[in-house]
């Protein structure tokens, strides 16, 4: 079974304090890796966190702003650079054969904001037995410089690349919450949840629960949103949290 697992943001970083790693809930996420039956079969991708998104934000940079300043377009990948670093340290250290693969390197936007991400390299690390490492990045992008390339982004591209089985989401919320505050067992149309996640037009696929919802129904595999504790029990197979399955995955 192969696995795309993101790790968000929030969850791996102290969101107040730039660049500071959660240490303590990075390093509980890489045993859980390592002590899954998943073993090699399993994508990361992990979010910006405190990284990306403060030198993102100082340089006025997103998904759909871009920038021309080289000095920017360093800071912010560096940024990412570095967490990715740290992400793979502690996979490594809790025995996951975890290796970097950094989008920017690759990836390109065309005018109209169409993705292309080369993914041969991914495949062929899961075939000789490691563990890509992705995240949230800047890319090429024609006519606009750079802009953010989200790790939700790379979810969407990754998943059906590799042919994943399962797709995992872990946030800082344990599911996608209703109007009420409560987990939704299963999502099915976006139209079905619009209201609780702020309307059909929201389009945020950096971080708004709205933009991850709509991308995760058009896959070709089931995803799960999930929080931190729930991690061992998806990774195990289980469907913690809120499943989301388009008509394609049911």
């Amino acid at each position: 079974m192969t696995v795309v697992l993101k790790l968000g943001g929030s969850v791996i970083t102290e969101k107040d304090e730039p660049e500071t790693v959660d240490r303590a809930a990075l390093s509980a996420a890489a045993a859980a890796i390592a002590d899954s039956a998943v073993g090699d079969d399993v994508v990361v991708v992990h979010g910006g966190g405190s990284f990306g998104h403060h030198h993102a934000a100082e340089h006025g940079v997103s998904t759909t702003e871009g920038t021309h300043d080289a000095g920017g377009v360093r800071a912010i990948h560096g940024a990412m650079c570095r967490l990715n670093a740290a992400v793979v340290d502690v996979l490594a250290d809790a025995g996951v054969p975890a290796v970097p693969v950094h989008p920017f390197s690759a990836a390109a936007r065309d005018a109209s904001g169409d993705l292309s991400l080369p993914t041969a390299q991914v495949r062929t690390l899961l075939d000789e037995g490691f563990v890509p490492v992705l995240h949230g990045d800047l890319v090429a992008h024609a006519d606009a410089g750079a802009t953010v390339l989200s790790g939700d982004e790379l979810v969407v591209e990754l998943a059906p690349a590799v042919a994943a089985d399962r797709v995992g989401v872990c946030s800082t919320v344990p599911g996608v919450l209703d109007e009420g505050g409560d987990v939704i067992d299963r999502i099915e149309t976006f139209e079905a949840v619009a209201s609780a996640l702020g309307g059909s037009d929201a389009t945020d696929v950096s971080g708004g629960m709205a933009g991850k919802v709509r991308a995760l129904l058009a896959l070709p595999a089931p995803a799960v949103v999930f929080g931190p504790d729930a991690l061992p029990a998806f990774l195990a197979g289980e469907s913690p949290g809120t499943t989301i399955a388009g008509d394609d995955t049911n």
